[in-house]
């Protein structure tokens, strides 16, 4: 292989999301001393050169290629634990890495009554604390009363809807909406509905909406900067479309680190559940299959690692 091509491989191994720890071993181990100082030459998004022409690795690469060696390991972590374990472990780090509030309103609203359930008793054993109390202690915004509704939710999962009671409070929430401000998040008919009627109810209540209004409920309640009300909405009503835009905006090389984030624990909690609607929303969507988009990406054990997770949907 022509030295420009070990450049431009190493440079890929060293890029995305991952490690192609294959081109590190092939080339890199292979590599004279006269090569590697070629290399640092030719990589100044790696390497900075002082005024003395010494080039050593940018501090803030190095950090970010840290993170990439780690995902792989955090990935098959998260995967060998207990869903409960895993939950409140994500739980526990989006209340104090941040907050996030967006993953604390993912794991509520996307488990089932008894797996949310679950994640709260292991948060108990973990911790020595109730996650609803820590959000209510830790958390000063207006989201928290929503945050520790939502947490504490234990849904009616059977098959009966009321279409009357949806409708009604279909047409309450349009009432509300209409507003269009930062108080919708604290306004008591909201939290209540969303957090304790069943998914099945709320699936009636957002078509009941949209035949009200015309417009789609989790865009109107974004109105007047409510974010966090939409991610509930869809995460209630459209998992599928919340999990593949999420996907989306953290399958792009220049995204912080806690964006990527999101690929590892999407993919990760989601192949035993609903990966299979996730890939056809994605694909739908965004005129791309997730395994492609992965595979155009990713790196090395990593990217083997997601796909064969994704392809347990199929």
């Amino acid at each position: 292989m022509a030295a420009s091509d070990d450049h431009g491989s190493l440079t890929r191994a060293f890029s995305g999301f991952g490690v192609d720890e294959k081109a590190f071993v092939t080339i890199l181990g292979k590599w004279h001393p006269e090569e590697r100082q070629s290399f640092r030459k030719k990589s100044g998004e790696f390497f900075v050169e002082d005024e003395r022409q010494f080039e050593r690795w940018d501090d803030r690469h190095i950090l970010q290629l840290r993170n990439e060696f780690l995902r792989l390991k955090d990935a098959i972590v998260l995967w060998t634990m207990h869903p409960w374990e895993r939950d409140a472990r994500l739980l526990k780090e989006a209340l104090y890495k941040g907050p996030q509030y967006n993953v604390l309103i993912e794991i509520a609203c996307t488990r089932s009554s008894e797996e949310l359930l679950g994640a709260r008793r292991a948060y108990h054993s973990l911790f020595d604390h109730s996650i609803e109390e820590d959000v209510a202690s830790h958390i000063r915004t207006p989201e928290k009363k929503l945050l520790v509704a939502l947490l504490s939710s234990y849904r009616y999962e059977g098959p009966k809807v009321s279409d009357e009671i949806a409708k009604l409070e279909a047409e309450t929430i349009s009432n509300v909406t209409k507003k269009g401000d930062n108080s919708l998040i604290e306004d008591d008919d909201i939290v209540r509905i969303l957090s304790t009627r069943s998914k099945l109810h709320l699936v009636a209540l957002y078509k009941h909406y949209k035949q009200i209004t015309d417009n789609y409920l989790d865009e109107d309640i974004a109105l007047g900067g409510n974010s966090h009300l939409k991610v509930t909405t869809q995460c209630l009503c459209t998992p599928p479309t919340y999990f593949s835009q999420v996907l989306d905006a953290s399958l792009k090389y220049d995204v912080d680190e806690i964006t990527k984030e999101a690929v590892t624990r999407i993919i990760v909690t989601r192949a035993d559940a609903d990966m299979k609607q996730i890939k056809e929303e994605y694909n739908k969507t965004f005129g791309v299959h997730l395994s492609d988009k992965i595979e155009d990406l990713a790196n090395g054990n990593y990217r083997d690692f997601l796909l064969t997770l994704i392809a347990r949907g199929d």
